[in-house]
């Protein structure tokens, strides 16, 4: 596919993202939370763990801000839908991390672990918005630290 033709079909996947949340609604009965604001452009988003001590089975979310934060905690909920391991977790925030701080250059690894949140790979190329493409993720990481909530 033409370089081009898959900047578009990742724009989209993006714009479906932001527009139709995956996750979004706070839910109780969670293991932790986090709220991280961005204030460079205002983005704020509040992350809850859902699942169990050895299993994080979900994460719901509210937030508001730019297409690319709210695509990138959407994307970020289906990737634990199915139940990741803390430790599970810890490695694809970090796979996502060096993948934003990858200036478009991509990272020497199989896109697998991240899904479709390899689409927001673009957004590394602009460091301005390396910010909002890490708001739910960081928020997530920040969760994993603390004592459970409710």
């Amino acid at each position: 596919m033409m370089a081009n033709a898959l900047d578009s079909l990742y724009q989209q996947v993006i714009l479906d993202h932001s527009k139709q949340r995956h996750g979004s609604g706070l839910r109780d009965g969670f293991l932790a939370e986090d709220h991280q604001l961005n204030p460079t452009c205002g983005d704020e988003i509040t992350v809850r763990l859902h699942g169990d001590d050895a299993l994080i089975t979900g994460i719901s979310w509210e937030g508001q801000g730019c297409s690319i934060s709210m695509a990138s905690a959407s994307i970020l909920s289906d990737l634990v839908a199915e139940g990741l391991s803390r430790e599970q977790l810890a490695e694809r925030i970090e796979l996502f991390r060096a993948l934003m701080h990858s200036r478009g250059k991509g990272i020497e690894q199989d896109d697998e672990p991240l899904g479709d949140a390899v689409v927001l790979e673009g957004v590394s190329k602009f460091s301005a918005r390396v910010k909002c493409g890490m708001l739910a993720w960081v928020a997530t990481e920040h969760a994993m630290t603390k004592e459970h909530g409710a």
